[in-house]
């Protein structure tokens, strides 16, 4: 009974902190709708002044952590933005689309206090780290390395962190600008890796006892995946990933994709909507480019009409874009916001059950407003 009576606690204390004290600036007050819901919502700025807010999480305790691409890890408690980070990294290469990117807590980060970050570092060419820390009242300590060497670039770096629903670590990371690595399993770009929360590698994974293959692999064949999420009630996970973009192929391409287990899923040998024996094509195909950047499950109740809805945020596309499905089967997908706020990255879902995204408007490839960047959220209009 005391450890319901304190989960209960801990659900109010975080739901209390998130609602409370929430400054606005431009976008607050505007009311939009999703017309095939039939809901509408306002728009509030939740904190501004960012530069390139990657990833959002929140703490049991309510507070809103987050990465910028620079290297800074910030948080937003109480409602006001820290004006201190809570971590800064040292060694983050930044430039490009690297740097500081994804951020994810252990399950059992109230008690353990186990936070993930992944981040492209130099030394020899751009690569791709994730560590492990541990929050603690003086900062963040016991660094662990989970995996480094990840090959990167200054494009297609990936590289998004979540846990599955197993309670393993699923890691994204792109193909460095190399197309042919995709398909390479002696390489451990353009996949999906899967690993205890440690960094060893599970022994059910599919290439475990493959020669030649790396046994963190536990989808290929991707060429810049950057937002995954599993769905509630059959757990299959979703990605998001950007498509072919002049360099390296016909622009556009950009794909939805459910990824499973040992699957290739196609890149550099097909893109677009070309099928081939052994290859997964996509669920869904966006040309001209929308660039999704994110990822989510809709699992709150805050918008009832949204409930097992996948959303994602699109950085050329410049929308929120939300899919309706099925199962498996796509029924319906909408825009969001569309040209409203320019390039949009994450999409979360905060403990309040409200919808938050965060702006890119200061990556380089955007036209920035004078309070970009934000992150910014979706409040139900009753």
């Amino acid at each position: 009974m005391k450890t319901v009576w304190g989960s209960i606690c801990v659900l109010a204390f975080a739901v209390t902190l998130a609602c409370s004290h929430i400054p606005t600036g431009k976008g607050a007050g505007e009311v939009e709708s999703s017309s095939q819901a039939n809901t509408s919502f306002r728009v509030e700025t939740v904190v501004s002044g960012l530069q390139v807010p990657w990833s959002i999480v929140w703490a049991p305790d309510g507070r809103m952590i987050f990465t910028e691409r620079v290297g800074r890890v910030r948080v937003v408690e109480n409602g006001k933005l820290r004006e201190q980070p809570l971590f800064t990294v040292p060694d983050v290469e930044p430039s490009g689309e690297s740097g500081l990117m994804s951020v994810v807590l252990h399950p059992q980060f109230a008690t353990n206090h186990f936070i993930y970050l992944s981040y492209a570092y130099g030394g020899g060419g751009v690569r791709v780290r994730v560590v492990r820390y541990t929050e603690k009242p003086e900062g963040f300590t016991d660094r662990k390395v989970i995996i480094e060497n990840i090959p990167a670039a200054q494009f297609h770096a990936g590289c998004r962190l979540r846990f599955g629903p197993d309670g393993k670590l699923y890691i994204t990371t792109g193909d460095a600008t190399q197309r042919q690595l995709g398909q390479q399993l002696d390489s451990i770009a353009g996949k999906t890796l899967r690993l205890n929360d440690d960094g060893s590698v599970p022994n059910d994974n599919p290439f475990v006892n493959q020669q030649n293959a790396r046994p963190e692999i536990w989808s290929y064949g991707h060429r810049n995946s950057q937002g995954l999420d599993w769905q509630p009630g059959s757990n299959l996970m979703f990605q998001t990933e950007h498509g072919p973009s002049g360099f390296d192929g016909p622009g556009g391409g950009d794909e939805v994709n459910i990824v499973e287990k040992g699957k290739n899923y196609g890149w550099p040998v097909i893109h677009h909507k070309a099928t081939a024996a052994g290859m997964e094509s996509p669920l869904l195909e966006y040309t001209p480019a929308v660039a999704p950047a994110s990822g989510m499950f809709y699992r709150g109740s805050a918008f009832p009409q949204f409930k097992g809805n996948f959303f994602f945020g699109c950085l050329r596309g410049e929308r929120i874009i939300r899919v309706v499905l099925d199962g498996r089967r796509v029924v319906s997908q909408e825009d969001l916001l569309l040209s409203k706020y320019g390039r949009i990255r994450d999409v979360a879902e905060g403990p309040d059950g409200y919808l938050y995204f965060s702006t890119s408007n200061r990556d380089g490839r955007g036209s920035p407003a004078n309070d970009d960047d934000r992150i910014i959220r979706l409040v139900p209009v009753k």
